[in-house]
Parts: C-alpha cells; sequence; structure tokens
C-alpha cells in the first residue's frame, strides 16, 4: 500500500492540486539580468512546479489553485500552464486597473549564475493577485469532495506572502484533511518574504500552525529550523550541510512535536560552485530513515527549480509505488535530472528518472 495512503483514483477527478502563486520568470540565459538586451520567459512557483512535474514527468492528473489579473502577462502564464498539462480551471480572475496599482501579476528574474557567480533571483511580486486571495474564495469542500482530490500540495513561499495567504492555507488543509486528501506541504523559508509581516517570529507561529494540518512535511535543515523552531544541540554553525545524523535527530523532534506527520523529506545539497553540488537526499516514512544516492559533484545548468522537482518524484514515489526507498531515490533523480535544464520545471520522462534513479549513467542513448 502506498505511504501514507491516498485516495481511490477512480474517485478523484485530480491526483494532485497545488495550492501558490506562478510568477512569470525572465531569464537572460548565460548573462546577467543587469546587462540583459533580451529574455526567455517560462511559469513558476514553488508549489506549481511540483504539480507540473507530476503532470509531464509522471503522467498524473493535475490541477492549480491560484490567482491572476486578466491581462497580457496572466494569459501569457495561463498558456505556459496550459502547454504544461496542469488544469486551470481553477484560477480565480482578477481585472486589471490598467497600471497594476492595485492588483498586478509577478516577476521573477532569474540569472543561473556559473562557478563562483553564484545564481540571482529578484522577484517583483508586490500586490499579486495569489497574495490577495483571501479564505472563503475557494470552494474546498467542493474541490475535495465532490470532484476529488488525492493529494494537495502547498507551501512556505505562498505563505509567507501576505496576511491572507496563511488563512487560505490553513482553510485548504483543513477541508482537505476532511475529505481524506493527503497534504504536503514545503517549508522553504524566504527570509525576504517574511520580513514585512513579523520575520521568522511570525514565520514559527504561521508555519507551525499549518504543520498540524500536515501529512508529508518537506524541507531542508534552515527550513526545519527557522519555519518550525528546531534546534540541534552541539551542531558548529559554520557546517554548510548537518551531518546526516543530526538532521535525522531534527526530524525526530518534529515528528514528536507533530504526530500527525506520516513522513518527511529533504534535499541534501553542499554547494561547490554554482555549477557543482554534491546532492543527495533524505526521507522518513513511518518511523524509518530512507537516504537516496548522494551524486558527488554533480554538474548543474540552471538549480532552480530541484527542490521541487525533488518533491514530485518523492511524492510519485509515496502515491503510486508505496516504497519509500524508492520515493526518496525518484525524487532525488527528478531533482539532478530538472537542474541540467533552464527554467525551473522538468523536461525529463519517466523513464529517465527511473533509469537514473537505478543506478543508470548518462552514456549516449541511441
Amino acid at each position: 500500500m502506498p505511504l501514507p495512503a491516498t485516495r481511490p483514483a477512480a474517485e478523484c477527478r485530480y491526483d494532485i492540486v497545488s495550492l501558490g502563486e506562478v510568477m512569470l520568470r525572465l531569464d537572460p540565459g548565460e548573462g546577467r539580468v543587469r546587462t540583459a538586451r533580451q529574455f526567455n520567459v517560462w511559469e513558476g512557483g514553488g508549489e506549481y512546479n511540483v504539480a507540473r512535474g507530476l503532470r509531464r514527468c509522471f503522467g498524473l492528473r493535475a490541477g492549480l489553485v491560484s490567482a491572476f489579473v486578466r491581462d497580457e502577462v496572466g494569459l501569457l502564464l495561463e498558456d505556459l500552464i496550459l502547454q504544461g498539462g496542469v488544469d486551470t480551471s481553477m484560477l480565480v480572475w482578477r481585472e486589471s486597473d490598467g497600471i497594476g496599482r492595485t492588483v498586478r501579476n509577478g516577476l521573477n528574474f532569474t540569472e543561473r549564475g556559473f562557478g563562483v557567480r553564484g545564481a540571482v533571483g529578484c522577484s517583483d511580486r508586490g500586490n499579486t493577485a495569489a497574495s490577495q486571495l483571501k479564505a472563503g474564495e475557494v470552494d474546498w469542500d467542493d474541490l475535495f469532495g465532490r470532484q476529488g482530490v488525492r493529494w494537495l500540495h502547498t507551501g512556505g513561499i505562498y505563505a509567507a506572502l501576505s496576511e491572507t495567504t496563511p488563512e487560505v492555507v490553513i482553510e485548504a488543509t483543513k477541508a482537505a484533511q476532511r475529505h481524506g486528501t493527503v497534504v504536503s506541504y514545503d517549508l522553504n523559508y524566504r527570509p525576504s518574504l517574511w520580513k514585512a509581516i513579523g520575520g521568522q517570529a511570525k514565520a514559527q507561529e504561521v508555519n507551525r500552525e499549518i504543520a498540524n494540518h500536515v501529512d508529508v512535511m518537506l524541507g531542508n535543515e534552515e527550513d526545519f529550523s527557522a519555519c518550525l523552531g528546531l534546534e540541534i544541540a552541539g551542531v558548529d554553525d559554520n557546517l554548510e550541510v548537518l551531518p546526516v545524523e543530526s538532521f535525522q535527530r531534527m526530524i525526530d523532534t518534529a515528528v514528536e512535536q507533530f504526530p500527525n506527520l506520516k513522513a518527511t523529506g529533504t534535499t541534501l545539497r553542499s554547494v561547490r560552485t554554482a555549477t557543482r553540488n554534491d546532492w543527495g537526499a533524505l526521507a522518513w516514512v513511518d518511523g524509518k530513515f530512507y537516504e537516496a544516492t548522494n551524486r558527488v559533484d554533480l554538474e548543474i545548468l540552471d538549480r532552480v527549480g530541484g527542490g521541487d522537482s525533488f518533491a514530485s518524484g518523492f511524492i510519485y514515489g509515496l502515491m503510486e509505488l508505496g516504497d519509500p526507498q524508492l520515493a526518496v531515490e525518484y525524487g532525488a533523480a527528478h531533482g539532478a535530472l530538472a537542474m541540467t535544464t533552464p527554467g525551473d520545471t522538468s523536461t525529463a520522462r519517466l523513464a529517465e528518472v527511473d533509469k537514473l534513479a537505478r543506478g543508470g549513467g548518462a552514456r549516449v542513448d541511441r
């Protein structure tokens, strides 16, 4: 049986629905934002990327709950999402005021970095439509009840966007629980997002409340510490990556405080340069730890979205394979493959993920 157990697919319209903001990513390619004369555009968002990966790579039925302004940028975002196969029928549309004074669509300028030059992100997302969603605007009981959803994914980026988005997340997760939908949540701590609404103290207040309504918690060691207030004594603060044993103790503490958790997953990343990372993953499922193959000195083209692709592979493994070890291997492999192509989202196929997860190499396929 899959762990945690999901509703039967035949009873549900969607396998996965994500709640979160999607921004238009403007990518200068190999150049820099500050000197660019042209950009490639992609859609991206921490929560959305997971649903898209589960649709395009793993073939599951995916939907998105978010909000856009009905202008040319909003329609471009919708078109990009549709190209990714994610259902947009649940989008909330706002009318444009002409100049974005009261509501707008978010932009995210991101350069990939290379070698000693790290990746750089510059988001422009104030007053976005998704950040202005309020509790009561989405009929969650219809979505999770009448239509049916096996899995809901959301996260701390969306919860940090405004005073109202945590209320939307809590409303959604409670409704999902009422209808037997599994809930996953990626802590995804971003200090810049929390700064204006109470900082780390507010992040912990919000995320600890949300954690009570979550089945599968995702995040790295900084996320668990900053968002949930979990500390590990005796660990050198100068360590770039928390030792696996120390992170296991942190997870044990999280499960003690939030006994509703059925699984956790995290990527283990050590940054050598912007284009060379050590990459691994660790999961806890029903009382046991599982560690993925550690890929030392992994070459990276575009690191953005690697964690989201880990999440979608991990969720697929839990939902469809019912094998925690394969789940963490699929997550790590999918994340690694996502970082070999530009854009926030994966272009991998399931066969490629399966091959890499089972130890396959990079020899030419002819």
